[in-house]
């Protein structure tokens, strides 16, 4: 078991030997975005999420129809080709996050941002998610174009108007710079690991609200995650 898992697993048992009653809400869906991107040309395009523990936002995403990939990593922060032990430090400014491939003809940004949103996270937290606490944990939209920060912009513009969540949004929005693949044994790390305490108890819930919430964006089997090198 990876050092990550051990500690995600300890966390869960230590919420069970507690008796706490913690159950974790389910998705609501929220309204399309007002202003969306149209596709542009033939091609597939990139963009990148953070919304906490990167398994639980790429397993979500790896389930909607359209997108053609899912890569955990990192990104944001100011240190080349970092680590997860580097990032787990909070030091080096890297958000755990996942970059997606998708089909612009097929789901839009926009698109993607609603199912985001409504499933993969809870945006009104400041540098957590869940269990999960430290800047590497943050909500935050890595746009890759002008259309994208519009898009980004405009929508949680239209959630916070639409009083969609109790507190403020909390999640940023800045231009995307290097995207550094995580480790191998966290990508796919939830259909690896179903059963792993954490990813039942937190994760594929999300899962299970966009195929409920979502279900023309599902897509079964999901997509899965060659091997790759560093880099961005």
């Amino acid at each position: 078991m990876n050092p990550r898992a051990t500690i995600h697993h300890l966390t869960v048992l230590t919420i069970l030997l507690a008796g706490v009653q913690a159950v974790r809400a389910e998705g609501t869906a929220l309204p399309p975005p007002a202003v969306d991107e149209t596709a542009s040309g033939p091609g597939l395009q990139t963009a990148v999420f953070a919304g906490g523990c990167f398994w639980g936002v790429q397993g979500v995403f790896e389930h909607v129809k359209g997108v053609t990939q899912a890569v955990s990593g990192y990104a944001g922060g100011k240190v080349a080709d970092p680590g997860y032990e580097q990032v787990s430090s909070g030091t080096t400014g890297h958000a755990e996050s996942v970059r997606v491939t998708f089909d612009p003809a097929r789901v839009s940004y926009g698109r993607l941002l609603q199912i985001f949103f409504s499933v993969a996270l809870d945006p009104t937290q400041v540098d957590r998610q869940g269990p999960d606490r430290g800047t590497q944990y943050r909500s935050e939209l890595f746009v890759r174009t002008p259309d994208q920060e519009r898009v980004a912009r405009a929508y949680l513009a239209q959630l916070e108007a639409a009083h969609a969540f109790s507190r403020p949004i909390a999640t940023r929005i800045d231009p995307a710079g290097p995207f550094y693949p995580a480790e191998a044994y966290h990508q796919d790390y939830l259909l690896h690991h179903p059963d792993a305490p954490y990813i039942a108890f937190y994760d594929l819930p999300k899962v299970r609200s966009l195929q409920a919430l979502f279900p023309e964006s599902w897509q079964d089997p999901p997509v899965t995650t060659p091997k790759l090198a560093s880099g961005n």
